[in-house]
C-alpha cells in the first residue's frame, strides 16, 4: 500500500489546488493540507509554492512528482497482481461516465456486471466527458466512458460502439411535422445546446461547422448540463435539441417528445478512456470487454 502522503501530494500535484484534491479524494482540505505539511516535513523540503491564491512546485516538488507518480503505480499493480493470484474478478472498480452514457446506457452494464462479478465494487464518478478524461489522465479513475475524441496525450483510448445524434422537439414544434432536417433548417429555429465541455456540445459544433454554420451563428437561447434538464425544457416548446437517440426513446414512444434525423446523418463513437502506459489489471481488462459488447448491443437494438 503506497504512502497516503504520496497519494495526497499527486492529486494537488495534479490540480495544483487543495481544494480540487480535496473533492477528488473526498477528503476534507484541512486534512489534505496537513498531509502534504507531513510530506515536506519528512523531506525537509518545500514542494509547493504558495502565493496570490495560487499554488506551484517547488524544483524538490518536481522530483516528488516524478516518483510518486512510479511509486503509486507500482504499488497499484502489486496489489492487484496478489489479489488476482486468487483466480477471481473482485475488488474496487472506479469508473468515470459522461452524463449521457451515465444516465441512460451505462447502469445497465453495471448491473449486469456486478451480477456476473458479485465480489466487484464498481463506484460511478459522472462528469463531462472532459472532467472524466481529466480524471483518468489523473490516475484517480481507472476507465472512463466518454462522448468525444480523447484530446490528452497521456489517455488510450478504445471505440465502444456508434451512437446517433438527433433533433429532438417538442410534438407541437413547427420541426415536428418533418421526418428529417438539414443543419441550414435549425439556423432560424431557438437551440437549447448542452453546456462546453460536453462531447455532444463538442460533436454537435463540429457538426454545423463542417455544415459551413458557425456554432456562434445558431439561435442558442439557453445551454444546460443535463440530459433531463434539456429533455424538460425541449418539451414545454420553448427550441429543439440534439440529443443521442438513446437518450428518448421512452419519451418519444409515449408521445412526449418527437425526434427526427439529421440530413447528412450525426453518429458519433461512444469511447472508453484508460491511462496509458499503466498496468491493466483483470479486472477491468474484463468490463472493459464486458461494456463494449454491452453497449454494442443496446445500441442495435
Amino acid at each position: 500500500m503506497a504512502d497516503r502522503r504520496l497519494q495526497v501530494f499527486h492529486a494537488v500535484a495534479k490540480h495544483l489546488s487543495f481544494t480540487k484534491a480535496a473533492e477528488a479524494l473526498f477528503m476534507t482540505q484541512p486534512a489534505v493540507t496537513f498531509q502534504i505539511k507531513q510530506l515536506e516535513e519528512h523531506f525537509n523540503s518545500r514542494l509547493f509554492e504558495r502565493g496570490h491564491g495560487r499554488i506551484a512546485l517547488t524544483p524538490a516538488g518536481d522530483i516528488v512528482l516524478e516518483y510518486a507518480e512510479r511509486i503509486l503505480a507500482l504499488s497499484a499493480e502489486l496489489d492487484t497482481r496478489l489479489k488476482e493470484m486468487t483466480g477471481q474478478i473482485a475488488g474496487p472498480l472506479l469508473v468515470g461516465a459522461s452524463t449521457t452514457i451515465a444516465e441512460f446506457l451505462l447502469p445497465q452494464v453495471l448491473g449486469a456486471f456486478k451480477s456476473k462479478y458479485p465480489g466487484v465494487m464498481p463506484r460511478l464518478f459522472v462528469a463531462n466527458s472532459g472532467t472524466v478524461e481529466s480524471r483518468v489522465a489523473e490516475h484517480t479513475l481507472d476507465l472512463g466512458f466518454i462522448e468525444s475524441s480523447s484530446h490528452l496525450p497521456t489517455v488510450a483510448s478504445d471505440v465502444c460502439c456508434e451512437d446517433e445524434l438527433q433533433v429532438v422537439c417538442a410534438p407541437t414544434h413547427p420541426l415536428a411535422k418533418l421526418k428529417a432536417v438539414t443543419p441550414k433548417q435549425l439556423v432560424e429555429y431557438p437551440y437549447i445546446s448542452r453546456e462546453t465541455g460536453s462531447g455532444t456540445r463538442e460533436v454537435t459544433d463540429l457538426y454545423f461547422q463542417n455544415a459551413g454554420i458557425r456554432p456562434d451563428s445558431m439561435n442558442v437561447i439557453m445551454e444546460l448540463g443535463s440530459p433531463e434538464a434539456l429533455k424538460g425544457l425541449v418539451a414545454t416548446g420553448l427550441g429543439f435539441a440534439i440529443m443521442s437517440r438513446s437518450t428518448v426513446s421512452k419519451e418519444t414512444r409515449l408521445g412526449q417528445l418527437a425526434r427526427l434525423a439529421l440530413t447528412p446523418r450525426l453518429i458519433r463513437n461512444l469511447s472508453v478512456v484508460y491511462p496509458k502506459e499503466k498496468f491493466r489489471s483483470r479486472l477491468v481488462n474484463t468490463f472493459v470487454q464486458f461494456a463494449k459488447d454491452q453497449l454494442a448491443v443496446m445500441q442495435t437494438g
